[in-house]
């Protein structure tokens, strides 16, 4: 065996920057490719906007049809000075907590009591399957002969839209618990309260909080037909004013509303699932 020896070359070491891998990305580059969808989110509703106005300007959309948005922007502002806007959204917003507080109790206590209970399965889901088939905006016409036109109706269609998303996410997030953690819960010996706060909740939390956007989307759209019930308060009867004196740019300020609100409720409850959930990220 012939050994040979290795002497390093005499002087000083000099690297390329080719030797060292590819070189840091600068500080602009970075943040670009850090925001750059939150950028590209921003401005294509911008852009349609811009295009929407220019549309507009040189006549291509006739303000009977589709009005500028400058236009909707300046009859907002009119609303807002007012004071009618901040009224119906109050009032508007009432209905939606109100609706997504009676129908999410009863829609988790309902999948809860499903999802834990196999006895509850066999009675309580199959009449519940079927009132689910059945359209609930399609309830309205009973509703007012049993609720009358006030409040309630608008309340309780509400509640019924909200209620089956977060059902269904309660009943299969429960079933998908896996068996080995509870039965290890109780040879550790711990209590129901115990069971429910350590094993349960924190594996349901995920879907559940899905359920509740579900259920939020849900909600506004129900309150937008609920509040065409003879509304004399509200959103909605800001948009059926508009709609009786032909104002179709109030009319679609009041949908873009409708829709910013829902947008905004969704935003949220991500902020909300990510506070919760930020033991799955850290993981």
């Amino acid at each position: 065996m012939v050994v040979t020896s290795y002497a390093p070359p005499a002087g000083p070491v000099h690297l390329r920057v080719s030797d060292t891998g590819p070189a840091p990305a600068s500080p602009k580059q970075s943040a670009w490719q850090r925001y750059r969808w939150t950028v590209l989110r921003f401005l294509s509703p911008v852009l349609l906007l811009v295009l929407w106005q220019i549309a507009s300007a040189a006549g291509v959309l006739s303000e009977r049809v589709l009005p500028a948005p400058s236009l909707i922007f300046d009859t907002g502002l009119d609303l807002l000075r007012t004071g009618e806007l901040t009224e119906a959204l109050a009032i508007s917003g009432t209905r939606v907590v109100q609706g997504l507080l009676l129908g999410g109790l009863i829609g988790v206590a309902l999948g809860a009591l499903v999802g834990l209970s196999k006895l509850a399965e066999a009675t309580v889901d199959p009449p519940l399957q079927m009132l689910r088939a059945i359209p609930h905006l399609g309830l309205i016409p009973l509703f007012i002969l049993w609720f009358g036109i006030g409040e309630t109706p608008k309340i309780l269609l509400v509640a019924l839209g909200v209620a089956f998303p977060l059902y269904l996410n309660t009943f299969s997030a429960i079933r998908q618990i896996d068996r080995d953690f509870l039965d290890t819960a109780v040879v550790l010996g711990f209590s129901w309260r115990q069971r429910f706060t350590t094993i349960i909740l924190p594996s349901i939390a995920p879907q559940l909080l899905v359920g509740l956007r579900q259920s939020l989307a849900i909600a506004w759209l129900s309150l937008i037909v609920a509040e065409q019930i003879n509304a004399e308060s509200g959103l909605g009867y800001v948009i059926n004013n508009a709609r009786d004196f032909l104002r179709l740019d109030t009319i679609i300020f009041g949908l873009v509303i409708y829709a910013l609100m829902g947008i905004s409720t969704d935003g949220i409850v991500r902020i909300l699932e990510k506070r919760a959930l930020r033991y799955r990220l850290d993981a």
